[in-house]
């Protein structure tokens, strides 16, 4: 038995969620999970679904030959996703490695079920630990001068190495417009604030000089606007005025950590749905 994840999105109006239901039970498809939500705002509908299809049941081509009526009859943006095909994820970092190390870990256990086929860094400090989990690591330097060719290189990997989700686990180097259109929501960066609060150097060093009661992290799909990509997941913790700003990197790791981890999660778990410069999330 095929578990599969359909996604879409489309004008809200009336009958969307009965044509879904209906077409898969018409197949005699049992549903597993489904949630749904009408944005007042946009005036769009966003729909996720899982179902589980046995062998002598309509293929996913058959599937999704046969549900294009429905989508074309409400303009739906669609698709259907075997959640027994992991997707695979290159990681780019730099010199921190908490964002790696959690991200590694979670692989390595099965918690987050992908495949990495590669991981990339412009420096050479942690191709010892990338090694041992059996997975190549690419050190490739950039200066002002060779980013061009340096992102080219990248992006030629992510086309042979057929990636379908790049994380930046703090990678400290700024994304071209070229390199971020290329990659348009399948690039998360998890970045060290509680966004759109502090941006730039030392965001912990900000953050205690204004004598912050709360600090954060924020997992986001990478645009050409420099850390102002659609929002996936955000996570904080409480401090006080005995808080150094050591304290604050610390505890920043931690959780920088655990948000990029979710929202890789929900991507690839198909929980994310566009919607202009925002997401929805199916959490749950």
């Amino acid at each position: 038995m095929r578990t599969y994840v359909l996604t879409l999105s489309c004008a809200d109006t009336v009958g969307i969620v009965a044509a879904v239901s209906g077409y898969l039970s018409g197949h005699g498809i049992f549903i597993t999970e489904s949630a749904h939500f009408g944005d007042t705002e946009s005036g769009r509908f966003f729909m996720r679904t899982v179902f589980r299809a046995t062998p002598e049941q309509p293929s996913k081509a058959q599937l999704e030959e046969g549900f294009l009526p429905i989508a074309r009859r409400f303009q739906m943006d669609w698709k259907i996703f075997d959640t027994a095909v992991k997707p695979r994820v290159m990681i780019l970092v730099s010199k921190f490695d908490h964002c790696l190390n959690d991200l590694l870990y979670r692989y390595r256990t099965g918690a987050l079920p992908i495949e990495i086929p590669a991981v990339v860094s412009n420096h050479p400090d942690l191709q010892r630990v990338v090694e041992w989990h059996g997975i190549p690591y690419h050190h490739l330097p950039v200066t002002k001068d060779t980013k061009a060719e340096q992102e080219g290189k990248i992006l030629e990997m992510v086309d042979r190495l057929k990636i379908d989700l790049v994380v930046l686990a703090r990678y400290m180097q700024v994304l071209s417009h070229d390199m971020c259109e290329a990659v348009s929501w399948r690039c998360i960066n998890i970045h060290h604030s509680f966004l759109p609060s502090f941006k730039g150097a030392k965001p912990y060093h900000q953050a205690h000089a204004r004598g912050v009661k709360i600090i954060g992290a924020t997992a986001h799909y990478v645009t050409t606007d420099l850390d102002e990509g659609p929002i996936i997941e955000q996570g904080i913790e409480r401090i006080d005025h005995t808080f150094t700003p050591e304290d604050f990197v610390a505890l920043g790791r931690d959780i920088e950590s655990v948000v990029l981890a979710r929202g890789v999660q929900f991507h690839i778990e198909h929980r994310v749905i566009p919607n202009g410069n925002k997401t929805v999330v199916f959490r749950r």
